[in-house]
């Protein structure tokens, strides 16, 4: 069976909203500030916090679904598909932190005057870079970041756009980009180096990396084999240069390859309706730190308490902002994945085309996440 053949059955859905929860999870050490323990897969493997092994699989699915994106789309509708996947619901998380959760919990006077304020919301929402702090908001707190998973937002429109380039160059052929991939990732293995890096320059190549191999896995869909041996193999192969300073090459292909096999193998339950991965993406860590700010507690506390109202708001962005907004994709002849969830007011709709219905390429099998996450 093919990552092409296994398409047909995807709960990509599933794991991204399970990846979704797994960065409040793995956060919930970072914004109690506690140092005294460990989230689970940081103890089990010594690498990365679950919140990084989770912003992985994102890129991974992201990389996979985009690429089909592109594929099947003309330029204007890819671009219109991934504003509209991205932009409204980020830009009414950013305002509601800017403009009523930062009047609300400042503890300065004439909050709005302040230039940070501003350059908060243009800077977020524009996608072009990350602010992370707002004046006299959760400045008691042990980490004082308004909403820090941001930062991979405007990371992905890189990738956006640097995927549409090759695209538009013609460079996404499996003949062509597959050297120019694994030429790239192995000098990237030979040089990167922690130690040596800034902070952002890991991310940029972390990222980077696992979007490229989702890329990879779309490209060549016909020809990646899944099964649960090859799976085992690679997982053995991972741990046999488990915590050594290469254990990084065993993890990406680990990592890489699980995601697919987990998203498009077993058979679990395929969520048609609702899509609230992005939304919780977007939420969780606002909720995380009011909700230390009224309950500090326990990592495990902070979790438990914010997942509640990080699935609320979730549910309310889903239903009056990202559902909405997808809607519209419609009018701009955008061909989706059929397998996405279902915006649509109607199912009945006697004049919906195959285009409008989201039917795939007549060449294409395959998928169509932005947001990292992101359809």
């Amino acid at each position: 069976m093919t990552v092409g053949d296994s398409y047909e059955r995807p709960t990509i859905n599933l794991l991204r909203l399970a990846a979704a929860w797994l960065v409040i999870y793995g956060h919930s050490w970072a914004v109690t500030g506690d140092h005294s323990t460990q989230d689970i897969l940081v103890r089990l493997f010594q690498f990365k916090a679950s919140g990084g092994m989770a912003v992985d699989a994102f890129f991974i699915i992201s990389g996979f679904l985009i690429a089909a994106s592109v594929e099947r789309n003309s330029v204007r509708g890819y671009v219109v598909s991934r504003a509209l996947r991205i932009v409204p619901a980020l830009v009414v998380c950013t305002a509601l932190c800017s403009f009523v959760l930062g009047p609300l919990v400042t503890t300065l006077d004439h909050y709005l005057t302040y230039k940070e304020v501003w350059r908060y919301f243009f800077g977020n929402v524009s996608l072009l870079t990350t602010k992370y702090f707002l004046p006299g908001v959760f400045e008691k707190l042990p980490n004082t970041a308004v909403n820090g998973p941001l930062w991979t937002l405007h990371v992905e429109a890189r990738l956006y756009v640097l995927l549409l380039a090759l695209h538009l160059l013609k460079l996404l052929k499996p003949e062509r980009y597959n050297p120019l991939y694994v030429l790239a990732l192995g000098i990237g293995f030979l040089v990167f180096s922690p130690e040596r890096m800034s902070q952002d320059a890991i991310n940029d190549a972390n990222t980077t990396a696992f979007f490229g191999a989702g890329v990879f896995a779309w490209l060549n869909r016909d020809k990646i084999s899944l099964s649960w041996p090859i799976l085992l193999g690679v997982l053995v192969v991972a741990a046999s240069g488990l915590r050594t300073d290469r254990f990084f090459i065993g993890y990406f292909l680990a990592m890489s390859y699980g995601v697919l096999f987990l998203a498009l193998v077993p058979k679990l339950p395929v969520l048609h309706k609702h899509d609230l991965s992005y939304g919780l993406y977007l939420y969780g860590w606002p909720c995380q730190q009011l909700v230390q700010s009224v309950s500090p507690g326990s990592p495990l506390h902070n979790t438990a308490l914010s997942t509640v109202f990080a699935f609320g708001a979730a549910a309310i962005s889903w239903r009056f902002v990202e559902k909405p907004a997808l809607r519209l994709k419609r009018r701009f002849g955008v061909r989706s994945d059929p397998h996405t969830v279902d915006v649509s007011t109607r199912t009945d709709e006697p004049s919906a085309t195959p285009a409008a219905k989201g039917a795939p390429l007549p060449e294409a099998k395959g998928h169509t996440l932005g947001g990292s996450h992101l359809n």
